[in-house]
């Protein structure tokens, strides 16, 4: 595996690396904050099955944290990391630093209205302005044919589909599965803060996931009353506190009435001082 960490020489190299490939070659991209988990590793698999060559990135992206969020204390686990992703088959590592990316003086931003308010962006106000921002410039430094993204972030995955859709860039967003340890809790690399008390009471969010989807096969499709089962597991696990639990529409992330057609069901919750957030897709009902 190639690191590198300038945008000329990861542009050079991601050209090069296609040429040497062939004409009919594909890139993936795997866009990451490093602290690699099996859920990222996922999605190296996911692009090694389905590209000729994986790039991946690893950046702390300043942008995406607001300023009482935990950007300084943000797991960074570089040397592992390199391992992880280059026994899994990722050719070329793009690990910039802030400066590289965000040169003195820079103004430019990206945002998509509307959705960037949505789930985690009205909590945490600015965050996806920050994610399409570093996004859109990693796309347009790599040039990947396909950009490989984790279901757990599923309104990242919403801002992204509309960036990408909306600018025509020439890239597809693949979203996996989320990736879940046996006890169900979903991989998140701010798992690592939790105690282990608290990681027992981090499992109220797949829980409460549970909670809704055996209801809906009970045949309940109600969302007020969806929500409420999942707020109510919540409630039960002592040291959480809910931060939000909505159900909306996939793409659009306003909030939907009936899981009928399809939904996407969000919540997040506080561990102590770890925010952590899962999520639940409902297909529509074909009946």
């Amino acid at each position: 595996m190639r690191v590198i960490t300038t945008v000329q020489e990861m542009r050079t190299a991601c050209k090069q690396a296609r040429r040497a490939a062939g004409e009919d070659s594909t890139l993936a991209l795997i866009p990451t904050m490093g602290a690699i988990h099996q859920g990222h590793l996922s999605l190296v698999e996911a692009g090694r099955t389905e590209c000729s060559l994986v790039a991946a990135s690893i950046f702390v992206n300043p942008l995406q944290f607001g300023p009482t969020e935990d950007f300084a204390r943000y797991p960074r686990t570089f040397d592992e990391d390199c391992k992880k992703l280059d026994s899994a088959g990722v050719d070329l590592l793009f690990a910039p630093e802030v400066q590289e990316m965000y040169p003195e003086g820079a103004t430019t931003f990206v945002e998509v209205a509307g959705l960037s308010e949505r789930l985690d962006g009205a909590s945490r106000p600015g965050h996806f302005r920050g994610v399409a921002t570093v996004v859109a410039k990693l796309l347009n430094i790599v040039a990947p044919d396909v950009a490989y993204f984790g279901q757990k972030d599923a309104a990242q995955v919403a801002v992204l589909q509309a960036l990408v859709g909306e600018l025509n860039l020439p890239v597809r967003i693949a979203v996996c599965p989320i990736f879940r340890e046996s006890d169900g809790l979903a991989l998140s690399s701010r798992n690592r803060y939790l105690t282990p008390d608290q990681r027992t009471q981090a499992l109220a969010l797949s829980r409460a996931l549970r909670s809704i989807q055996d209801a809906i096969d009970r045949g309940e499709t109600n969302s007020a009353a969806l929500r409420a089962f999942a707020v109510a597991e919540l409630e039960k696990a002592p040291g959480a506190r809910t931060d939000y639990v909505e159900v909306v529409n996939p793409r659009t992330l306003l909030p939907v009435d009936s899981v009928r057609s399809g939904a996407l069901i969000a919540l997040a919750a506080w561990i102590g001082d770890t925010r952590l957030i899962d999520n639940l897709i409902v297909p529509p009902d074909r009946s």
